[in-house]
């Protein structure tokens, strides 16, 4: 079954690309997801200050900046993964270094 992670953490503390890549327990994730095969796709996403929201109402097309709410916590990056069920997406989703500053959301893919 696949799920997508969507990992969400407090952009005001969020590592840069070089501090990512140099982060052993990061690397230590991303490795074990490698050996299982489980990551089907996975990426970071650029700062809620270049996101734009984009609803129609009234047949009118209206876009903003930013993310759709007003928090501090926003989704950083998102994962899709294979995974027999959902205990071993939660493990999976446990061992993301984000899991112990933000936390990682579980959804199942519709198939």
């Amino acid at each position: 079954m696949r799920y997508m992670l969507l990992i969400c953490d407090d952009e005001n503390g969020s590592p840069s690309q070089e501090e990512l890549a140099a982060d052993p327990v990061h690397t230590a994730w991303k490795a074990a997801l490698d050996e299982r095969r489980a990551e089907l796709f996975g990426a970071r996403l650029r700062p809620v200050a270049d996101a734009t929201t984009v609803r129609v109402r009234n047949g009118e097309t209206l876009a903003t900046d930013g993310p759709f709410a007003e928090t501090k916590d926003f989704v950083g990056g998102v994962s899709v993964i294979e995974a027999a069920d959902l205990d071993e997406a939660i493990e999976i989703a446990a061992g993301h270094p984000y899991a112990a500053r933000g936390c990682i959301e579980i959804r199942p893919v519709w198939e």
